[in-house]
């Protein structure tokens, strides 16, 4: 089991501005890979996205000295290889497949559910789950149901693609959960570099072997296509995880964890702002009871968890959630 982490003093300041980050670029990740999926194929281009990312972690690593922190085990590299398999070929991938035909806003709401996801998983292996964390199960699936059932089976917007982003936040969910029970690199920055190298190439191994190497032809990429990539890159995967890591370390983990409610939110406004997608009362029904939920979920857990001084907490609510995409942090998960 981990030591419990202890917080480091900082300005309220700088937790806001890096919570800030974190609420708003891991909010609209949804919106750039709405964008991207226009005109550049899904799983290409979500493994150049996420080993891009990788590659330059590490570059900033070593040039911050932390070369040796580098230099993994067997163990590691395995454990960092399925944990990236599981968030990122699963979890972003079926993101990306899905948001071809799903609204950004929606998929945004659909992805908010891994806490709960996690929670589940938590008790088929047999551990005990507060009634409170139940009951916002509870909420937040039917908040799902509310969101699928009218939408999908109506045809509005297609069932299949709604299908792959609920399999997608599984998947994330599976990879968080597993992430607290194998071994990992220590260096949390570390560690998400080598998921992201690993998810990355999954991401490109599948995507060749779907025949997307065929399909994608640079000059029908938009302009608009190659920059959301860029964004995800840089903001979504480097500068926004390095914030959620920083306010990890300087807040507690109840605190950090607010953007799993958050994300959504933003997710909808950028949507609607952006895309002009349409936003209406059951999509503002289906986001309440999900929202709602993963507040109730992650409440709760921090109270269960705060008398004992382990600042680490459920990893449930608060360290599982995806970003936006399901972005490739192990332990923010982005």
């Amino acid at each position: 089991m981990r030591e419990p982490r202890t917080e480091r003093h900082a300005p309220e300041w700088q937790i806001w501005a890096a919570l800030g980050i974190v609420y708003v670029v891991w909010g609209s990740t949804y919106l750039a890979i709405r964008v991207v999926v226009e005109t550049m194929p899904p799983l290409l281009t979500a493994g150049t996205r996420h080993v891009s990312a990788a590659v330059i972690m590490a570059v900033l690593l070593a040039a911050g000295g932390r070369r040796t922190s580098l230099r993994l085990s067997r163990a590691e590299w395995l454990g960092a290889g399925f944990v990236g398999l599981a968030l990122l070929l699963g979890g972003n991938g079926l993101v990306m497949l899905g948001e071809r035909e799903v609204p950004s806003a929606l998929a945004a709401l659909l992805v908010a559910v891994v806490p709960l996801w996690v929670v589940v998983l938590r008790r088929v292996f047999g551990e005990r789950v507060a009634l409170g964390t139940a009951l916002g199960v509870v909420a937040g699936f039917a908040g799902v149901a509310f969101l699928i059932v009218p939408q999908g089976l109506g045809g509005s917007v297609a069932l299949g693609g709604m299908l792959m982003v609920v399999l997608a936040g599984l998947s994330w969910s599976i990879g968080s959960y597993i992430s607290k029970r194998i071994e990992l690199p220590h260096d949390p920055l570390v560690s998400t570099g080598a998921q992201m190298l690993v998810g990355g190439a999954g991401l490109l191994i599948v995507g060749a072997l779907a025949g997307e190497f065929g399909l994608a032809r640079f000059e029908d990429f938009s302009a608009g296509s190659l920059l959301a990539l860029l964004y995800l890159v840089v903001f979504g995967s480097v500068i926004a995880y390095t914030a959620y890591t920083w306010a990890l370390v300087h807040a507690s983990v109840s605190r950090v964890s607010t953007y799993a409610y958050v994300n959504p939110v933003v997710a909808m406004v950028l949507g609607w702002a952006l895309l002009n997608e349409v936003i209406d009362l059951t999509m503002l029904v289906g986001a309440a009871l999900i929202i709602v939920s993963v507040g109730l979920v992650i409440r709760t857990e921090s109270r269960l968890t705060q008398p004992t001084g382990a600042l680490e907490a459920s990893p449930a609510a608060s360290e599982a959630v995806i970003e936006a995409e399901g972005d490739p942090t192990v332990s923010r998960q982005a």
